[in-house]
Parts: C-alpha cells; structure tokens; sequence
C-alpha cells in the first residue's frame, strides 16, 4: 500500500537545541533533506547513496561522506549501513508516528519487510512514542534476535567507508559519474 509522499515538519524544528545551537547552516540543509528527500518512507527507514544525496542537494560525494559520518558520529542522528545503502533516522518515530490506523500500519508493515538490515529498524523504534507502533517494530526486530533473520549489524558508527556507488538510475546527461 502506497501512502501520501508528502513530509511534514514541523515550526519546532527550529527550537531543538541540537539544530539552533550546535548545527552549522549546512548541518541544517542536510537534516531538513534527510527528512523529507523523495526516498524517506513511512518507516524512518529507506535506501539512498552518497550519489544520489549529492546529486539533490548540489554537494560532491566527498561532502556528503562527511556530512553522514558528521550525523553518525557527532549529532547521533541517524544510522547509515554503506552495504545496504540503508539510512535510519534516529527521532522519526517521535516526530512522525504520533498516528496509527490501519492504512498506516499496514504500509508501515509492508516497508518493515523490505528493509535489509534489522538493526536499523530497533535503532528507530527506540523513539517511538505511539506504543502500537513501536510494538510493530520491536516484533520485526525481536524475529531477528530470535533467529529468524539474518540481521548485519554493518552500519559504521565511526567512520564511512567509501564504497562503489554507482547511480542504477539512468543520468539525466547521459554520463555516469
């Protein structure tokens, strides 16, 4: 099931401590695309690579590197698996599954079993306030545990490995980059 693409933020964004007193203006940019770039998903949870992130936002690759490890390491705002191209957003639970319903679960049941590395969808449901929601995760996640899926724990925390990310898209100048 197909959700409305549209991404709310909201005015308070501005009033997190985090983003008005420690986020450079480019920090900023970057948190408000990873919020509402067109491969977020219901879930908080969705594959991009550095390409495609450098691509909409006007940035070489090498910047995007080090904005994700900059996210990673220093603000503690996301989780980005170089294998998978999985990026998990840290607080979208708390922002953006305030609501239910079962149209809602059941897109959020159909994108939980597309994401690769099950870590990330324990890392997002930590802030989960909506308790039926946060359960949906903790049960795909708590399957993983139990051996029922083969769950890497291969994002990196530290440091982001360069890897081939070659566009799968077709380019819009006939190069690839």
């Amino acid at each position: 099931m197909k959700m409305a693409k549209f991404r709310m933020v909201r005015t308070e964004f501005w009033d997190i401590p985090m983003v008005s007193e420690e986020m450079t203006p480019e920090d900023k940019y970057f948190y408000l695309y990873l919020l509402t770039n067109p491969c977020t998903t219901q879930t908080g949870i969705y594959k991009i690579t550095n390409k495609r992130m450098a691509f909409d936002m006007g940035y070489t690759i090498e910047s995007v590197i080090l904005l994700i490890e900059r996210f990673i390491s220093h603000h503690k705002l996301i989780r980005y698996n170089p294998e998978t191209r999985e990026l998990a957003m840290k607080y979208w639970g708390k922002y953006n599954l305030e609501r239910g319903g079962k149209p809602m679960m059941d897109c959020i049941i159909s994108e939980l079993k597309g994401i690769e590395d099950l870590s990330l969808i324990q890392y997002v449901s930590e802030t989960i306030q909506k308790q039926d929601i946060r359960s949906l995760y903790e049960s795909f996640w708590k399957q993983a545990a139990n051996g029922k899926y083969d769950v890497t724990n291969a994002y990196i925390d530290t440091e982001i490995q360069e890897m081939d990310d070659t566009l799968t898209e077709p380019s819009t100048n006939g190069s690839r980059n």
